[in-house]
C-alpha cells in the first residue's frame, strides 16, 4: 500500500508530521492489519501497531527494500504526470528532487502549485504579492 500526503499538507503540518501521516495512511491502506510493522528511519507514527523503526532500513531488510521500491515507483509516476501538467520544471527527469535543472526552472519560473513553499530554496524567495505561484 503506499499514501501519498500533498504539499498542502506537508507546507501545513511539516515534512516530518506528513511522513508520520503517510506511513500510517500508507499501513492502514493495506487490505489486512498488520501483526508487526518495518518502519525505514529512526522514528514511529503514533499507532497501535507493533512496530520497530530500522535506520538504513532500506539496505538491511528485505521488506523495506521493497516497499522503499514501490515508494519511488510511486513519486516517478507522480512525476511524469506533473510533467505533463508543468514541462517548464522538467519533473519527469529529476523526479522532484532538488538538482540543478530543477533550482533553475525555479528562478526562471517561481514555484508552481505543487512546490513546497516551505522548502527552503523555495520560501527565501517568496515576498507576499510579489512572487506568483503558476
Amino acid at each position: 500500500s503506499a499514501c501519498v500526503v500533498d504539499e498542502k499538507v506537508i507546507d501545513t503540518i511539516n515534512i516530518l508530521q506528513a511522513t508520520m501521516q503517510a506511513m500510517t495512511g500508507a499501513v492502514n491502506g493495506l487490505s489486512q492489519v498488520p501483526d508487526y510493522v518495518l518502519v525505514d528511519g529512526n522514528r514511529l507514527p503514533p499507532w497501535p501497531h507493533r512496530a520497530t523503526s530500522v535506520v538504513k532500513g532500506d539496505s538491511k531488510v528485505h521488506v523495506i527494500a521493497a516497499a522503499s521500491i514501490i515508494a519511488k515507483v510511486t513519486r516517478d509516476r507522480l512525476m511524469h504526470e506533473y510533467d505533463k501538467q508543468w514541462p517548464q520544471y522538467q519533473f519527469a527527469q529529476h523526479k522532484g528532487y532538488g538538482t540543478a535543472g530543477h533550482m533553475a526552472a525555479i528562478r526562471k519560473y517561481g514555484p508552481c502549485s505543487i512546490h513546497r513553499l516551505t522548502f527552503a530554496p523555495i520560501g527565501s524567495r517568496l515576498q507576499p504579492g510579489v512572487v506568483k505561484v503558476l
